[in-house]
């Protein structure tokens, strides 16, 4: 049978599928379920930059006139009570219960003091690191380069604390993409994560009131952005480091297009609250199958196959409208 095991951040993962952050990603139980069912690597779910930011503040006020160099022990002693410390024990518990590679994730919208926390993320076992980064460009004051700046300032931060994989999880909303990601993958980061999917929000015409939207997990149409950024985007003669797709990937067939794109990994979120974690191993027997009949040994054989450098026509890439399909109505 076919080798579905690959690299992903430089990492060894004996599949393409990972389990993105989630509420289903902070438990050893489930994190050792999702091992079972042959997921390639897990990404515990996101600690929040303003977890860390309060407990520092906290910190630092309780410290007063005595906070100094050597804080960082008292600091150690004093977290043992919050998320932080307990974010750092599941870590430590993954590690020693998971032989695939635990990733780490912060969700940031700075580069403020909170970045030297990346440390101790490192310390407590990580083999990688996901920043979750995301500005809702809104404010009329700012220009799209000011919000740019922010994410690689963040990265040069970050960098500079640690050795590990470092990946960044970006959205779609930046005018120029392409010479975005570009210039993201030039940062000296290992993987590019496309796209994020935000919290929506809805109007009940009733009570006249703004709530969450109901629609919480993606639907598999949703691959459609994210499978044409990864076809265009996946070329290594003008990127540096690895895209990883994610959003609306819930069977085989999906995980199969984005990879013939150019992917290097494929993270499933929505589809594993949907079917449960044993959808990992439907998926990687599928992908498998497939392999064996188009005689692909090993994912390198056919990764970025269909991506825009290797189709004869690649029109259908760029092209926006609904041209054809408009025609066709009339």
């Amino acid at each position: 049978m076919a080798n579905i095991s690959t690299s992903y951040l430089g990492l060894n993962v004996p599949s393409p599928i990972i389990a993105g952050s989630s509420g289903l990603t902070k438990n050893i139980d489930t994190l050792l379920k999702l091992e079972k069912n042959g997921v390639g690597a897990v990404v515990l779910k996101s600690l929040f930059e303003e977890q860390i930011a309060i407990e520092t503040h906290k910190l630092e006020h309780a410290a007063g006139d005595n906070y100094y160099p050597g804080v960082e022990d008292y600091f150690l002693n004093y977290i043992k009570h919050n998320s932080i410390y307990e974010y750092l024990i599941l870590i430590q518990k993954a590690k020693a219960a998971l032989k695939i590679p635990v990733i780490a994730s912060i969700n940031c919208t700075s580069s403020s003091e909170w970045t030297a926390f990346a440390a101790e993320i490192e310390k407590a076992g990580a083999d990688a690191l996901e920043l979750n980064i995301f500005m809702l460009p809104s404010d009329f004051s700012k220009q799209g380069g000011e919000y740019e700046n922010v994410y690689f300032d963040i990265i040069s931060a970050i960098k500079k604390q640690v050795k590990i994989p470092v990946a960044v999880k970006i959205g779609s909303h930046f005018s120029g993409l392409a010479n975005f990601i570009q210039k993201l993958s030039f940062t000296g980061i290992e993987g590019i994560v496309l796209f994020n999917r935000f919290l929506s929000f809805d109007i009940d015409i009733e009570k006249f009131d703004a709530a969450p939207s109901k629609n919480a997990l993606s639907s598999p149409e949703e691959i459609a952005a994210t499978l044409r950024w990864i076809a265009l985007l996946s070329d290594k003669d003008k990127m540096r480091c690895g895209l990883i797709a994610s959003t609306g990937v819930h069977d085989a067939a999906a995980a199969i297009k984005l990879l013939l794109a150019g992917a290097e990994g494929v993270q499933v979120c929505s589809a594993l609250y949907k079917h449960g974690s044993e959808l990992i191993s439907r998926i990687n027997q599928d992908i498998a199958v497939w392999m064996d009949k188009h005689k692909f040994a090993s994912i390198a054989d056919f990764r970025g196959k269909m991506n825009y450098k290797n189709i004869e026509d690649a029109t259908l890439f760029y092209r926006t409208q609904y041209l054809k399909f408009a025609s066709s109505l009339e």
